[in-house]
């Protein structure tokens, strides 16, 4: 019975990492790698991280840009929004 109630419980947390491993291969699928590699260290460790964990705000604040700022940046590096 206790087993049946965790396996039912723990269903809709495989289910979101699942979301977020598609949605993480996803982003690097589609990023420029190259265009990504040229940007200084701040801007590029964010763009990663975001490829990552799709976290728009947190990886703006690391770039030391607004969100809208990031996202254009985003945009330049071909990385889709996957929601």
């Amino acid at each position: 019975m206790v087993k049946q109630v965790v396996r039912e419980a723990s269903k809709p947390l495989r289910d979101w990492e699942r979301e977020d491993r598609e949605a993480r291969e996803i982003r690097r699928k589609y990023a420029n790698w190259d265009f990504i590699n040229k940007q200084p260290p701040k801007i590029r460790a964010a763009l990663i991280l975001y490829i990552e964990t799709g976290d728009l705000w947190i990886c703006s604040r690391i770039a030391g840009l607004t969100v809208d700022e990031f996202n254009e940046l985003r945009i330049k590096a071909n990385i889709p929004n996957v929601a």
